[in-house]
């Protein structure tokens, strides 16, 4: 009976983190599918040995630990054949400093403590600030684009063109209804779309988004205040969420990992 209640107990905790790890795996490869074959991976090697998990460490923690054993032996590559865009990203990820950007996405995207990452990454505290230092550099003088935002929230909108253009990137425009979206992406294109999900005309922010996945192949970021509502595993699914609210690191950080990324066949159908 008590075991019986352990493994359901167990069960639910694992569960209750999944969509985090999702996302994280997501962004560490730039898709949906190739994500999830290394989520589905370290779910089968925790159901093969639970003793990464008995420590006095949060579930989440152990969770992200046991991915990164599987990440650090036999991820960090990228096998499948490559063209445009996604091949020009992976050449470029090749170039990055091992173990930064992973890092980097720790703190800022799944928002870990420092004293965690050093925990899921095996690595000391000092050596997780410098690999954060270290893929900041690296990240924002790869590669310079232009930004079109989807947003109906005036002060949200306007945050989000100051962050980008900061990083030195060109937003084309913002658009605030599922029409202006099309509309601006038709005339002025983009290297990269960063969209809300609910939009001023109650349109859907992804909705707009595929419409425009239909006129140019980008990386799309999109900005929602219920991420795990996206990353159940029942539908396609974008590769780079930020949760609402955003700090302006975390929008930093998915701008710089996304623009590596040609990540939008995720989200058609």
């Amino acid at each position: 009976m008590n075991d019986s209640f352990a493994e359901a107990n167990f069960s639910d905790l694992i569960a209750a983190e999944l969509p985090y790890l999702r996302r994280y795996t997501r962004a560490l490869t730039g898709s949906q599918a190739r994500g999830d074959k290394y989520t589905v991976a370290t779910l089968e090697t925790i159901l093969k040995d639970r003793s990464p998990f008995e420590n006095e460490h949060p579930v989440k923690v152990n969770l992200f630990k046991c991915f990164h054993a599987i990440w650090m032996t036999s991820g960090q590559q990228f096998v499948e054949p490559e063209d445009g865009l996604r091949s020009r990203a992976h050449g470029l990820l090749a170039n990055l400093t091992a173990n930064s950007r992973e890092a980097l996405l720790l703190r800022t995207i799944e928002e870990f403590s420092l004293t965690h990452i050093a925990v899921i990454m095996d690595v000391t505290v000092d050596e997780v600030r410098e690999l954060i230092s270290t893929a900041n550099v690296e990240l924002a003088d790869s590669f310079k684009g232009r930004v079109m935002i989807i947003e109906d929230e005036p002060i949200i909108a306007a945050d989000l063109s100051a962050i980008v253009s900061a990083l030195g990137h060109e937003v084309t425009g913002i658009a605030r209804t599922h029409a202006e979206a099309v509309s601006l992406g038709s005339e002025l294109g983009a290297d990269l779309i960063l969209a809300d999900i609910q939009l001023a005309d109650n349109s859907s922010g992804i909705d707009a988004v595929n419409d425009l996945l239909d006129l140019m192949d980008v990386p799309v970021i999109f900005i929602t205040a219920f991420p795990e509502r996206l990353l159940t595993g029942e539908r396609h699914e974008p590769a780079f969420l930020i949760s609402k609210p955003f700090h302006e690191a975390q929008v930093q950080s998915a701008v710089s990992q996304a623009m590596f990324f040609a990540s939008t066949d995720t989200l058609k159908n």
